[in-house]
């Protein structure tokens, strides 16, 4: 072989193995490899290791992810988060991904909860955080001094909806966005309404909480409103029976036990929460109500009725009257009505 034909194959050659080479190079960074789509949720403070088991799943060849990642330095920027994976990403699409962290948020959404240590594990459901670190941010004295709220007030911030959040938000900066919107929930508008009652923000959630607990009619609770804002305003006692059920729960620790009838023995419970024997609202809400409850209290309907009993003919709403008489006359017909059904408590 002469030397021009072994020079004109040793190019070739060499031609080759780098065509090969930068075939091999460029599959590995532009080349498709995500095989499915789905969320990844990367845990604050994951290292590299965890990563890679995370994303294995979704990938066709795990270890050209690495070596694109070791590459492009992502195993010393990992950001935590949640991240949709599409089909058909390259490794260099997937780890800018990630690298970026322009993350999918959550739509967090809660309601009805009737204390904080269930709305804590209502929320933890939805995203990093777990419910203790979530309940010791939102019972925070230091916290709740600072913004006007007492560990009794607390539930009244937090206003049942749906917000976008990240899923690795921390406790404290959720506290914050919630309370952000609390605040902007109380506008001028509603505050004036708030005035014109004699009451304030957290009043008023606190007596949306016994409206929404009192009745589940969302047609009704303008009706119930007003009869208790009627009680206030002449300085009767609201006697309102899911505050005794609250303040049974609270003293006997029974926060899950359901209580369908109050008897006349449960009047006398020593609790500020017991509406029979004091005078005014109780020291904070008995639940989280919704907002056509909160919108009842600020909108109520306008009636001159101070008493109501459950109805026997519409269950689930009520029986309103002007005379004790008439309410006595109601409220036997109703007890008659519990005994026949077998409802003892």
């Amino acid at each position: 072989m002469n030397l021009k034909k072994l020079f004109l194959l040793i190019i070739s050659s060499l031609v080759l193995i780098g065509g090969v080479v930068t075939y091999n190079f460029y599959s590995k960074i532009y080349k498709p490899n995500t095989i499915k789509k789905g969320f990844l949720y990367i845990t604050t403070n994951s290292n590299f290791s965890e990563v890679e088991n995370l994303i294995s799943p979704f990938l066709k060849n795990i270890k050209s992810f690495i070596w694109v990642s070791n590459k492009k330095k992502y195993p010393t920027n990992i950001k935590p988060g949640k991240y949709l994976v599409t089909k058909g990403l390259s490794n260099n699409e997937l780890i800018n991904l990630l690298r970026s962290g322009k993350q999918t948020p959550v739509k967090l959404a809660f309601n009805n909860q009737d204390n904080l240590k269930k709305l804590a594990g209502r929320i933890s459901t939805q995203i990093e955080a777990d419910s203790i670190n979530l309940y010791n941010s939102f019972n925070d004295a230091s916290f709740l001094a600072k913004e006007g709220f007492t560990k009794k007030t607390a539930l009244a911030m937090y206003l049942p909806n749906t917000y976008e959040v990240y899923w690795n938000i921390t406790p404290n900066k959720l506290r914050a966005k919630l309370l952000v919107e609390y605040r902007k929930f109380w506008n001028k508008t509603r505050l004036a309404k708030t005035k014109e009652l004699g009451l304030t923000p957290i009043k008023v959630i606190t007596l949306a909480s016994i409206v929404q607990k009192e009745t589940a009619s969302i047609a009704e609770r303008p009706k119930v409103a007003r009869l208790y804002l009627n009680r206030l305003q002449h300085k009767w006692p609201l006697q309102a029976d899911p505050t005794i059920i609250f303040a049974i729960k609270e003293k006997g620790n029974t926060a899950n036990t359901v209580i369908k009838r109050v008897l006349t023995k449960d009047l006398e419970i020593n609790s500020p929460y017991n509406t029979y024997k004091n005078l005014g609202l109780p020291p904070g809400p008995i639940g989280m109500p919704d907002l056509s409850s909160i919108n009842a209290v600020l909108n109520p309907a306008n009636h001159d009725y101070f008493y109501m009993c459950a109805s026997t003919f519409h269950i689930g709403e009520h029986e309103f009257s002007k005379t004790l008489a008439q309410h006595n006359r109601n409220a036997i017909k109703y007890q008659k009505w519990l005994s026949k059904q077998g409802i003892n408590r």
